[in-house]
């Protein structure tokens, strides 16, 4: 057991319920046992008993009764997630149960923590435990720029079940763009490969990867084996294109790098088509101006998977964020036109 500790409330942690304070820093403490300490006169706020609805003000005094050894362990202060950002990845939550959770992940916001990124959905994952002793666990990644499914493991079995499965591609990913210009065929394959580019930092966001030409990739250094299947939905006249994607490999920037290779950049995407670049109806320029906006235009849109405990099929789908849907909206398009399957006919 702890010792009683006083805790002084401070510049970041005023006007929140003292239940949500204490919870933050204690995590393994129980919403019941909060209350069961404030009934008693064991947790007191300055001197006097609270109940655990009270609202806390900065420079209080909080004291905290003896606790097991599990619970008297303050969560690091970088490790706390404010009620604004708390409520900002909860809302994000589109599917949960025992074992797994999946979110809608906003664009912009990295997955894993790295260079200059103090704000991550690892992070913010402490605000998803939904009473769960620990937080949910990452399994795979999108990067920064792509928002869409995200899905976590709740326990380590589901992790390790997860993993397996994403480590030897038992699941299966549809993505939704908007292109620069109109892919044709308009369905097909891409199976360029893609290398990275000198000069590149070793993380995932710092990278900038080439295609190069099938023949080529085993005699390329570090080339690796990419393989794509796309098809073209619907399209502004030559300007651009509306384009589902299911990348059959897994490798860094993929889907931005192979429509890139073939002449069709990610609107929105400067590092693959060039973020000055606007499309002037020639099939190039990740920029169509106007009222479209210029955040990247790729959405995972759905992720099929088998559940870790009741072997079931599972598709979990995501709307399209803010700035895709109102592309969507001024081009005339919605979500249900196009097919759960749109690659039906190339299996």
């Amino acid at each position: 057991m702890s010792g009683v500790q006083m805790i002084t409330v401070g510049d970041d942690d005023g006007d929140q319920r003292l239940d949500r304070w204490l919870r933050r820093m204690f995590p393994h403490l129980s919403q019941g046992r909060v209350e069961k300490m404030c009934r008693k006169g064991e947790l007191r706020v300055e001197g006097g008993r609270v109940k655990a609805s009270t609202r806390l003000e900065i420079g209080q005094v909080v004291r905290v009764p003896p606790l097991p050894d599990t619970d008297h362990k303050p969560t690091p202060l970088r490790d706390r997630v404010s009620d604004a950002d708390a409520k900002m990845i909860q809302d994000c939550v589109i599917y949960r149960d025992d074992q797994v959770i999946a979110i809608n992940k906003p664009w912009g916001l990295a997955v894993q923590g790295g260079s200059g990124q103090t704000r991550h959905v690892d992070g913010l994952a402490e605000a998803l435990r939904f009473g769960n002793e620990d937080k949910p666990r990452l399994v795979h990644r999108l990067d920064k720029d792509t928002s869409g499914v995200l899905v976590m493991a709740r326990t380590r079995e589901a992790a390790k079940s997860l993993t397996a499965a994403f480590r030897h591609r038992d699941t299966r990913k549809i993505y939704w763009a908007l292109v620069a210009g109109v892919p044709t065929p308009y369905l097909g394959e891409i199976k360029t490969g893609l290398v990275k580019a000198g000069g590149h930092g070793k993380q995932g966001e710092g990278e900038k990867m080439i295609a190069i030409d099938p023949r080529d990739i085993d005699g390329t250094y570090g080339a690796k084996r990419a393989h794509t299947v796309y098809a073209t939905l619907y399209r502004v006249a030559g300007r651009a294109s509306w384009v589902a994607m299911e990348p059959i490999t897994g490798r860094t920037h993929q889907l931005r790098a192979h429509m890139s290779g073939m002449g069709h950049p990610i609107i929105g995407d400067g590092k693959y088509g060039g973020s000055g670049q606007e499309n002037l109806g020639d099939g190039w320029g990740a920029q169509l101006g106007g009222v479209i906006s210029k955040k990247l235009h790729l959405h995972a849109r759905s992720l099929s998977f088998e559940h870790p405990t009741t072997r079931k099929s599972i598709t979990i789908t995501a709307p399209l964020p803010e700035h895709m849907a109102e592309t969507w909206d001024t081009f005339g398009w919605t979500e249900d036109l196009a097919a759960d399957d749109p690659f039906e006919s190339l299996q």
